[in-house]
């Protein structure tokens, strides 16, 4: 206000503040002080019409910088509140900086109210101001965009002067969208998360890090298999009969791997002595049975493009029952393969359901609880 209308403040009073809005308007009519002031006239009108007693003030601070600026809010509160002894006070702002200034109204008087008067045409503009200052003052924001933008406005003059501008531009383009994935997907948090189980997992003992590291290895031996097999049909057109032959060659692997690793974090569900849930006893039946079906269908399909034999049976002695050997077609092998992995995992289902018990919740392996629990006595009996 000073350096507008060189006024001195606080200004204090309904005739007082009312000049000086007219002066500041007419010094500088762009000025956002105007409509605050005159926000602050309105409501003064309507407190007193509503029977309250009143009084409309105008504090300002200094150019020289905000210590300064501060300081000489603070004493001319100090002031008004000598003078008038007001019970709260309502603050009237133009902008979301000046709101910094309510703390120091707040230890002076209580305050019942904040009201910010922003322009109307403008609203956005205020808004995106405000915005962007939350934004700079969040410091995990500015690690997360400002820095992998600066790293690229200053990666990128090099790349175009070593590889030229479509090799830079591409190759920027291309960093910046995987760690849009990174962050979008939450690939982050999964990393920290699996780091924190990883940790806990290696100090408190747990089976399943053993058999998580077997699994891996088991998978890393079905990848490789499935990739030589794909190696022997180098002189096949097209990508299904490959695709198959990966298929077909790694299921076994990982299914182990698969089978290794439940089996792996059900022992450790049994080493708690906190009870087995369910998931984990149906899980090893599951990944058999996803295989079955799985090596089935690939077959199928190795066997009808003539690439795989069909599958034989060779003789089978039951005592007195004698099976002859036989051979399953394509057709009979794919319904052979989904009606094991079918039979598999209704066992698995059964099996989970009948120790977990009828809730399906899991089942408590320690069996003092059983025999240590008593009928309760009928309302009728007496001790």
């Amino acid at each position: 206000m000073g350096a507008t209308t060189g006024i001195e403040t606080p200004v204090a009073g309904w005739e007082a503040v009312q000049a000086l809005v007219t002066d500041v308007g007419l010094a500088d009519p762009e000025d956002a002080s105007v409509n605050s002031i005159l926000e602050a006239l309105r409501i003064t009108r309507d407190l007193r019409d509503d029977g309250e007693d009143a009084v409309v003030a105008v504090v300002s601070g200094t150019a020289e910088s905000m210590v300064t600026a501060d300081r000489t809010v603070a004493r001319q509160l100090d002031g008004l509140v000598a003078d008038y002894d007001p019970d709260s006070a309502i603050v009237v702002t133009d902008s979301a900086e000046d709101e910094r200034l309510v703390p120091l109204v707040e230890s002076r008087v209580p305050v019942d109210s904040v009201d910010r008067v922003v322009v109307r045409q403008a609203r956005d503009l205020e808004s995106t101001y405000y915005l962007m200052k939350q934004f700079l003052a969040d410091e995990e924001l500015r690690q997360t965009t400002l820095v992998p933008l600066g790293t690229a406005l200053l990666v990128f003059p090099v790349l175009a002067l070593f590889a030229g501008p479509a090799v830079a531009a591409a190759t920027i383009a291309t960093v910046i969208g995987l760690f849009l994935l990174y962050k979008g997907l939450g690939i982050d948090a999964l990393l920290a998360r699996a780091t924190r189980q990883a940790q806990d997992a290696l100090y408190s003992g747990q089976v399943s890090v053993v058999t998580y590291v077997v699994a891996g290895g088991l998978t890393l031996v079905g990848l490789f298999a499935g990739a030589l097999g794909v190696s022997g049909q180098a002189d096949t057109e097209g990508v299904l009969v490959p695709t198959m032959e990966f298929c077909y060659t790694a299921v076994p692997w990982v299914t182990m791997a698969a089978l290794t690793a439940s089996t792996g974090r059900l022992l450790d569900e049994v080493l708690r002595d906190e009870g087995i849930r369910t998931s984990y006893l149906n899980l090893p039946f599951v990944a058999v049975a996803v295989g079955l079906v799985v090596r089935g269908f690939s077959a199928y399909f190795l066997e009808e493009a003539g690439t795989l034999a069909s599958m034989e049976i060779p003789r089978i002695e039951l005592g007195v029952l004698t099976i002859e050997p036989f051979a399953l077609e394509s057709g009979q092998r794919l319904a052979a393969f989904v009606v094991a992995g079918v039979l598999v995992s209704l066992i698995g289902v059964r099996i989970a359901t009948y120790v977990g018990g009828s809730d399906g919740v899991g089942v408590d392996l320690d069996p003092t609880d059983a025999e240590g629990a008593t009928e309760p006595e009928s309302e009728g009996e007496t001790s």
